[in-house]
């Protein structure tokens, strides 16, 4: 009987004991975790301009396509900014077709200027005449050079300026002159705000978080409201630093969603994160202080869902509950 005994009890500790390293093995090769959640693209919805909110199509949880048109602000400013933009540019293109005129303007200069120094230069040779035969003093003699020079300065600055009149009015004919191009851009500016009056969807999703109205008054580049891209979806699974020694890209991964019960789907490991929670906190743990205490950190591990289910009677969400569990001892080859 007491053989007996010791026998039973024998077994019962080699069963305990085949129990926990099977757990173990069992833990080592499914790691596993349910601190995870569904994951998607969340693009936020902010205009470029600021005004008056004037329509308001989306609606809260509605599903939009790419281009479909969320709000739209009021356009009369920045249609009139348009406007003003091109009475501009006619300007600047009416300012530039006068340029013929000043270049005839400039030639004219020129001639004059060329006809004063003739007369100049003749003035010059007879004085000097008359100062060889000592009729002239040399202070006359010098006041005829100084108009000589003075002459030729003119000259050059009339051809100067006939010369920069030649090259605008050659620039005026292709609107390549400065006030062209500035009234051009000025053009541009305005009639890319007229057109950011009309704000749509960038990609396929549904709207989330929207509390806006028509005749609300909006900043530009404030942030209004989400969209929930309806395109790629993946789980971020945080695994417990101590499974991550076998964790590798392209393992196989067993998800259940809390949200469904049932719902069994499968994944792939994408990656693993290169720093834990704690670290991009808002407040990180400053490990250095005297009251430190050792946690095991957590990592984030992303898991591509292999085929999202298409049901819509149980369509997935952002953040819902997942629990993943990886099967370290397969690798699926892509």
């Amino acid at each position: 009987m007491k053989l007996l005994k010791t026998i039973g009890l024998v077994a019962v500790v080699l069963a305990m004991a085949g129990g926990l390293f099977w757990w173990w093995q069992n833990g080592r090769t499914y790691p596993g975790t349910d601190d995870a959640t569904l994951q998607a693209n969340l693009l936020t919805i902010a205009p470029q301009i600021g005004g008056r909110v004037v329509a308001v199509p989306a609606v809260e949880n509605g599903h939009v396509a790419a281009g479909d048109l969320l709000f739209s602000i009021d356009p009369a400013p920045s249609q009139a900014a348009v406007d003003m933009a091109q009475a501009e540019l006619d300007r600047a293109r009416l300012t530039a077709s006068s340029s013929g005129s000043d270049v005839q303007a400039a030639a004219a200069g020129v001639a004059a200027a060329a006809a004063l120094l003739r007369q100049a230069q003749q003035d010059m040779a007879r004085d000097q005449s008359l100062a060889q035969g000592g009729q002239l003093t040399q202070t006359i003699l010098d006041h005829a050079h100084t108009a000589v020079d003075q002459a030729v300065a003119a000259k050059a600055s009339a051809d100067a300026a006939l010369a920069a009149a030649a090259a605008l009015a050659g620039r005026s004919v292709t609107g390549d002159t400065p006030a062209i191009r500035a009234a051009q851009s000025a053009l541009a500016l305005a009639q890319i705000d007229l057109a950011h009056c009309k704000i749509t969807a960038p990609a396929a999703g549904w709207i989330a978080n929207i509390s806006l109205r028509p005749g609300q008054i909006v900043s530009a580049n404030a942030p209004l409201f989400a969209l929930v891209e309806d395109g790629a979806w993946w789980v971020e699974g945080n695994f417990k630093e101590t499974d991550l020694q076998r964790i590798r890209p392209g393992q196989p991964v067993a998800l259940t969603v809390d949200m469904y019960a049932g719902l069994a789907l499968t994944g792939t490991v994408d990656s693993v994160g290169y720093g834990s929670g704690a670290v991009f906190s808002l407040l990180p743990s400053q490990n250095a202080s005297g009251n430190w205490v050792k946690v095991t950190q957590r990592f984030a591990v992303r898991i591509a869902i292999d085929h999202p289910p298409a049901d819509p009677a149980r369509p997935l969400r952002v953040g819902a509950s997942v629990t993943a569990t990886v099967n370290t001892g397969d690798l699926v080859v892509k």
